[in-house]
């Protein structure tokens, strides 16, 4: 009996005053704007800010590193400071597959930049590649630019694969001229 006492002159005093004792501030929730994020200059296949500028035919990121396209494939870019006056140099870094040179044979891809066409280029091996053409200054006026880019030949929608399918991209942009 007398243990019973003894806890409950113990226990039940500190349970009544441990509130009291260990009252914490409520932590309001701090209002975070999200950063604004214009178009981008150079765009990267897995970088989620960037992927409203990637208009038409890109599909899903994949291994949280690069993208399929389809047969045409539109980007929205920020030309690089002093690119009305002096152009740029457009750059587009890809993979073409084993699978699609298998499939379709060699593929040509060609490029314009609101409306100006670039020289296109043929590939006839799988492989890392980078298309670069210089951007003349007429084609690069204004905050935003449309580059199209369009091959010959892709791998149309199958029945293993609901896309059409061109090649792999990993970046596309734009890079100053000094």
């Amino acid at each position: 009996m007398r243990r019973l006492a003894l806890i409950l002159l113990v226990i039940v005093p500190a349970l009544v005053l441990a509130p009291a004792g260990c009252k914490r501030k409520k932590r309001r929730p701090v209002a975070v704007e999200e950063e604004q994020v214009g178009l981008m200059t150079m765009v990267h296949a897995a970088d989620t800010r960037a992927a409203m500028q990637l208009v038409r035919g890109f599909h899903s990121v994949e291994q949280n590193a690069w993208r399929w396209t389809a047969g045409a494939f539109t980007v929205t870019l920020k030309p690089p400071a002093g690119a009305a006056q002096k152009g740029a140099m457009l750059t587009f870094k890809f993979v073409v597959p084993e699978v699609v040179i298998n499939k379709v044979g060699p593929v040509t891809l060609a490029a314009s930049v609101n409306g100006t066409a670039l020289a296109p280029e043929t590939y006839s091996k799988t492989g890392e590649y980078t298309y670069s053409r210089d951007v003349p200054a007429t084609a690069l006026t204004g905050d935003a630019v449309n580059v199209e880019f369009k091959l010959d030949k892709f791998m149309p929608a199958s029945e293993q694969d609901q896309r059409d399918l061109g090649v792999i991209m990993t970046r596309v942009g734009f890079e100053a001229k000094p």
